[in-house]
């Protein structure tokens, strides 16, 4: 029997990265990966296709592109890196690309890699927050939020998968402890003392491949993945309990860590706050017990750090 294919958009990044390894580390699952990235003479992609990966060119801005890419496909698994570029136009154009692209192709079951549009909870007027991009509330939240729809409207078989924070960006995005002038670590986020769901990258790839597997009892559903919910000052007792270290917990107020300047950081900061002030509503759809049910071999922060504390830069 054939297997089923699925495209996966962001072979090389981190969510779909992960699915595509987990769809070859189960030869006998029935699915094959079609693994779709802008360069496929890249290094990664070179490694996915050694690995037994099918690789194939595709550009998320070209949607012609797109639908070729998708064409006899059983399935794809939808992303978009709002940090590349960040546009949330440009976002939205290509969820849009895409979702077309599946109904044309037909496509039987479609995961779209989504986050909730903050504009619900927060109305542009509400000067709770700042209005960022003239538009906006959480720009990186807000475009997948509203592509949403566009998936629901043309009548796909579709899974709404709602991501959390990933711990990796303790490694790669500088949210990891860092050192104050008193040469102490600490964790600084505007959580207050609400909890954080937060997963390993990897195991993004591995629950929207237990959606796949799931089939049809998914398709139409909003589905929600976390490893474990955490507050700051649990998560900087496992940071120091890891790394040898005293880390402290710094709760600072959004507006505080909006202002630190880096490239993203007043976005950032309205997310926080989004998480903080509407906490039980971010994280209800979330659950790590459902989660482990779709990948068994979810972590948590703890095995996370006994795999990769040693990358976290200090």
């Amino acid at each position: 029997m054939s297997k089923k294919i699925i495209a996966v958009t962001g072979a090389t990044g981190a969510q779909g990265g992960g699915l595509v390894r987990a769809i070859l580390a189960d030869p006998d699952g029935g699915f094959a990966v079609r693994a779709l990235t802008r360069d496929p003479e890249s290094a990664s992609a070179k490694a996915l296709a050694s690995a037994g990966a099918e690789v194939v060119a595709c550009d998320l801005d070209d949607e012609t592109s797109v639908e070729k890419a998708f064409a006899g496909a059983y399935g794809a698994f939808c992303v978009t890196f709002f940090w590349a570029h960040f546009s949330p136009e440009k976002e939205l154009a290509q969820a849009g690309a895409m979702a077309r692209a599946a109904k044309k192709a037909g496509l039987q079951h479609v995961i779209w890699s989504t986050l909730e549009d903050s504009r619900r909870f927060v109305p542009l007027d509400d000067d709770r927050m700042p209005t960022l991009m003239g538009k906006y509330k959480v720009p990186h939240f807000d475009a997948k939020g509203e592509a949403d729809k566009i998936y629901l409207d043309l009548g796909l078989p579709v899974t709404l998968l709602l991501t959390s924070f990933y711990w990796d960006n303790f490694i790669h995005f500088g949210s990891g402890p860092q050192k104050g002038p008193d040469g102490k670590y600490a964790l600084t986020l505007p959580m207050g003392d609400k909890k954080l769901p937060g997963i390993a990258a990897e195991d993004i790839g591995r629950c929207a491949y237990g959606i796949f597997k799931g089939g049809g009892q998914f398709a139409g559903k909003t589905v929600g993945i976390a490893g474990e919910h955490l507050t700051g000052a649990e998560m900087a007792e496992k940071l120091s309990n890891a790394l040898g270290i005293e880390v402290a917990y710094n709760a600072v107020e959004p507006a505080v860590y909006r202002s630190f300047g880096f490239p993203g950081a007043d976005d950032l900061g309205n997310m926080f706050q989004l998480k903080r002030d509407f906490n039980e509503q971010f994280c209800a759809p979330r659950d790590p017990a459902f989660s482990r049910s779709l990948n068994p071999a979810m972590q948590d922060l703890d095995a996370w750090l006994a795999a990769n504390a040693s990358q976290i830069p200090l």
